[in-house]
C-alpha cells in the first residue's frame, strides 16, 4: 500500500485511516468492511480529480465517492476499496444566473451553503434532503435524496440541466448545459442521479432555482384511518396546490391515529384560504385539525443523523394503499417512523434496534401494495443478513450492462447498488 502513497502523492493531498477525523472513521466504519485499508484523498480542482482516476485505472484501485461523507452508510456493505475519494474541496460557486433562475456550483459545496448563496437574492433549492446542514450537493444527487417537496417540484433527476463527472478512466464528460431549455446530447444527469456513486464521479452541476414563497404554513389533519385516506384523496384531486402532502404514523404525530401533514406556500391570502378550505374537509369527514406550524418540529422527529442504532429504509408503495400500509407497519413495526409523500407514495421508515425478520416483513407488506422497501442505515452485520435492496423487477440485466459500459473494470463503488453491481 506504500504505493498508494507514493504514486498519489504528487498529485494530491493523501491521508490514511489514522490521519482522519473521528467523524470520518465513524462513517467509513458504517460503510466498509475493512475501513483500516483505506486512503482518503481529497482533489482541489476537477482536473486533479481526474489525474487520480485516471491513476486509479491504471493500478486497478477500487474507488469509494463521497462528499462529507453524511450518506455514505446508505446502500449495500461495501468490502474492498483501496481509495475514498472526496469531492468536499471542490465547493466553489462557478455561476448564478438569477434572471434565469439557475445556479452552478462544484459538488462539494454543502446544501446548506448553496441555499444561503441563493437565498442572498430570494431564491433557494427546492429539494428537502437528509442531514440538510452537512450534505453536499454531489451526494444528494448521487443518492437521488429529494424530500417532501419532491410534492410540489418533483425529484431531483428533475431539477438538474448539467453535470460534470469523471468517468472510470480519468475523462472529464459533461452533458446538458446552463439553460432550462436545454437538448444537447444524452440526458446523462437522470442516469447518474440516484446511481450511487457506481457510474462516475460527480464534479460539478447545475439546477433549477425557484423564488422563495411570500408565505408557508402548515396543518396537521389526523383521525379514522379511512376518513383520512378520504381526505387525502380529495386534496390529491382538487385544485388546493400544496407544496408537500405527507401521511405520517402515529409515533411521529404523537397522537393515537395517524396523520395528514400538509404544508402551502404562497402569498398569506392564498395560504389562509387553502388551509381554511382542507380544514372544511377534514371536519366534514370528522378528522380533527391542529394549525400549528408543525414543519420543522415533523423534520426534527426524522433526523437520524446521530442515531447509530436506527435502521433506515425507503419505501414505495401505491400512493391509494399509503394509508393501509401505515396501519400494517404499525402493527409490526409500534416504534418505527414512518413518513409516506401521498403523492408519489415514496416515503421512509426508522427504527430503533429492528430485527432483519421484521424489515422482511414489512418489505413483504411494501411488495404487496405494489412498492419496495430498501435499507439505506444500518449496520455491516445488520445488512450482511438480508438483500439490502431487495430488487425483484426485469431491469437488472439492463442496469448491469449500464455498469458496464461506464465503468468496465468496475472501480466506482463496488457491490454497494442493486444486485452487487
Amino acid at each position: 500500500m506504500q504505493a498508494v502513497l507514493q504514486t498519489l502523492g504528487s498529485i494530491s493531498e493523501i491521508r490514511s485511516w489514522q490521519d482522519l477525523t473521528e467523524c470520518q472513521q465513524t462513517q467509513l466504519s458504517r460503510s466498509l468492511v475493512h475501513p483500516d485499508r483505506i486512503y482518503w484523498v481529497s482533489p482541489a480542482t476537477i482536473e486533479e480529480l481526474g489525474a487520480i482516476v485516471a491513476c486509479a485505472y491504471q493500478h486497478q484501485w477500487r474507488i469509494l465517492p463521497c462528499g462529507h461523507a453524511t450518506k455514505l452508510h446508505w446502500g449495500g456493505v461495501i468490502d474492498e476499496v483501496t481509495l475514498v475519494v472526496s469531492t468536499e474541496k471542490l465547493d466553489r460557486l462557478v455561476e448564478h444566473a438569477e434572471g434565469d433562475l439557475t445556479v452552478t456550483t462544484e459538488v462539494g459545496i454543502s446544501f446548506a451553503q448553496l441555499q444561503a448563496i441563493v437565498g442572498k437574492v430570494g431564491q433557494f433549492c427546492a429539494i428537502d434532503p437528509q442531514f440538510r446542514d452537512r450534505a453536499t450537493l454531489g451526494g444528494i444527487i448521487a443518492t437521488a435524496d429529494t424530500g417532501s417537496l419532491r410534492h410540489r417540484y418533483n425529484s431531483v433527476r428533475d431539477m438538474l440541466l448539467g453535470i460534470t463527472f469523471v468517468r472510470y478512466d480519468g475523462e472529464i464528460v459533461k452533458a446538458g448545459g446552463r439553460v432550462v431549455k436545454n437538448v444537447a446530447g444524452y440526458d446523462l444527469m437522470k442516469l447518474l442521479t440516484g446511481s450511487y456513486g457506481t457510474l462516475g464521479i460527480l464534479a460539478q452541476a447545475t439546477l433549477r432555482v425557484y423564488p422563495i414563497p411570500a408565505n408557508t404554513r402548515s396543518i396537521l389533519v389526523y383521525g379514522d384511518s379511512d376518513s383520512l385516506a378520504q381526505a387525502a384523496q380529495t386534496l390529491l384531486s382538487s385544485a388546493l396546490t400544496p407544496t408537500s402532502v405527507d401521511l405520517l404514523s402515529n409515533s411521529l404525530t404523537e397522537k393515537s391515529t395517524v396523520g395528514l401533514l400538509v404544508r402551502f406556500q404562497s402569498i398569506p391570502e392564498s395560504v389562509n384560504l387553502q388551509i381554511q378550505r382542507l380544514t372544511e374537509v377534514a371536519t366534514a369527514l370528522g378528522l380533527s385539525v391542529s394549525d400549528a406550524d408543525l414543519w420543522q418540529t415533523f423534520q426534527d422527529r426524522m433526523d437520524v443523523s446521530d442515531q447509530r442504532n436506527t435502521i433506515v429504509c425507503k419505501i414505495g408503495v401505491r400512493p391509494s394503499s399509503a394509508v393501509t400500509v401505515l396501519d400494517q407497519l404499525a402493527s409490526i413495526l409500534p416504534a418505527a417512523k414512518v413518513v409516506i409523500h401521498a403523492g408519489s407514495g415514496i416515503g421512509q421508515l426508522s427504527v430503533p434496534d429492528a430485527r432483519s425478520t421484521q424489515i422482511l416483513e414489512a418489505r413483504s407488506i411494501c411488495a404487496a401494495s405494489g412498492g419496495y422497501l430498501s435499507v439505506l442505515q444500518g449496520s455491516i452485520a445488520f445488512k450482511q443478513q438480508l438483500d439490502v435492496w431487495g430488487y425483484s423487477g426485469n431491469a437488472l440485466n439492463v442496469m448491469q450492462r449500464v455498469k458496464a459500459q461506464f465503468d468496465p473494470q468496475t472501480l466506482f463503488s463496488p457491490h454497494r447498488f442493486v444486485g452487487g453491481i
